[in-house]
């Protein structure tokens, strides 16, 4: 993706997203950054990924995988495969996979049954 920015604004070699993140403060133009996916760390050149785009990155689809982008103070918020996630967005820290479970049509049916054995 294109890198806009301002011509005072310097554009250093590669920025830790979660760093900046934990530090509060605003992430810096890169020509690469630095994220971490689970327990893993990634390096992408471009500033806007979609979910699909970060779980491939991972290694994961988004088929057997959800994806879920946690910001500075701890909020979690869900990530489609097909939105776009701003990497330079205030707050963004990391994100977490979580693999989708086969429930073969029970998911609910068995909500509040007791087991009697």
């Amino acid at each position: 993706m294109e890198k806009t920015h301002g011509p005072e604004e310097p554009i250093l070699d590669e920025v830790d997203i979660e760093e900046f993140a934990k530090r509060g403060e605003p992430l810096p133009l890169a020509k690469v950054y630095r994220l971490r996916i689970d327990d893993h760390h990634y390096v992408t050149d471009a500033e806007k990924l979609t979910g699909a785009e970060l779980l491939a990155l991972a290694g994961k689809t988004p088929a057997g995988y959800h994806l879920r982008q946690r910001m500075r103070g701890g909020q979690v918020r869900p990530v489609t495969p097909e939105q776009v996630v701003d990497l330079r967005e205030p707050g963004v820290e990391r994100f977490m996979t979580i693999p989708k479970e086969n429930t073969d049509g029970m998911k609910g049916e068995t909500e509040g049954v007791l087991d009697v054995r």
